[in-house]
């Protein structure tokens, strides 16, 4: 054995654990070390516990990420081709600047020829909103930005969905006529449950809401709407079901029932499907006065 080898510190860095730290000196101190660390005799540095972060929990590094700005060479998020932007040129192109005609009150896509402005379904049984605005139908590659905005947590791409969302909120008149329909006065997220928001970390909603709020100019409540109970998943349920499964999910809270009267309301989500939930957000803010509601939806889902 070699004699020269320094003993092991066990009982020193032992009985230092259990002391309390001693404070750093001013000489330390002069020379820019921490007071909330020291060092003992057997070399080891020991630092007092960090406090805890606003940020904690097992969301906050992607919500940390999705704030950095892009200053590095990235990929496009449909064809993967290298640049700066989320979304390149020939990708926006492709899939973002072609509209065909649509229901102005549901959005679904509807025939080129034809001076109705309506879809067959709404003029038999009219919804509580008035009209909707989407960026896309949800198909692929448009579809897989949603999923991973939703279900993966890439929150980077709520900025780019918002910035599709405007774009076609810009379109007036409506594509295929000589409807110009007015833009809302405040924007509001579709709110989700508190378990999934839990599970989540996230409201996609509202997230697209943020940014969209800017580029409109408009301001934003995010706490406009509640929903009082949890609902299923309307993805796993069949088209019959989800009209039932959000009936008497929203309200508005007490704090907030007075804001709407009078007022043309923006609802914003990412994906609208049959439009149950969209609808029954409707009602209830025409029960409390609101004089027009209006969808700003990223993608909308075609009839099978």
């Amino acid at each position: 054995m070699d004699r020269t080898s320094p003993k092991p510190a066990t009982s020193q860095a032992t009985s230092q654990a259990t002391s309390p730290a001693k404070p750093a000196t001013a000489a330390a101190a002069a020379k820019g070390t921490s007071s909330t660390s020291s060092t003992s005799s057997a070399g080891y540095r020991r630092a007092a516990a960090p406090a805890p972060k606003k940020n904690s929990g097992p969301h906050w590094l992607k919500r940390l990420l999705a704030r950095v700005p892009p200053l590095l060479p990235s990929a496009c998020a449909l064809c993967g081709a290298e640049g700066r932007e989320i979304l390149c040129a020939p990708c926006h192109k492709r899939f973002y600047t072609r509209q065909h005609r649509r229901c102005i009150q549901c959005a679904m896509p509807m025939p080129v020829t034809g001076k109705e402005v309506r879809c067959g379904a709404c003029l038999k049984d009219r919804p509580a909103f008035d009209a909707t605005i989407v960026a896309t139908d949800y198909f692929a590659p448009s579809d897989q930005l949603a999923l991973a905005l939703k279900f993966g947590g890439d929150l980077r791409l709520a900025p780019l969905l918002a910035r599709l969302i405007h774009d076609a909120s810009r379109r007036n008149p409506v594509p295929g006529s000589d409807v110009a329909l007015p833009m809302p006065s405040l924007l509001a997220p579709v709110p989700l449950g508190r378990t999934r928001l839990q599970e989540r970390g996230f409201n996609q909603a509202l997230e697209i809401a943020k940014p969209l709020s800017q580029l409109m100019g408009l301001p934003l409540q995010p706490q406009l709407l509640e929903r009082k109970k949890e609902t299923e998943a309307q993805s796993a349920l069949p088209v019959g079901a989800r009209a039932r499964n959000v009936r008497s999910a929203f309200a508005l809270p007490f704090a907030t029932m007075d804001q709407v009267r009078g007022l043309h309301v923006g609802i914003v989500d990412d994906v609208m499907t049959t439009g149950a939930t969209l609808n029954e957000v409707a009602i209830v803010l025409k029960r409390h006065g609101a004089r027009r509601v209006t969808n700003l939806v990223f993608a909308r889902t075609l009839p099978v």
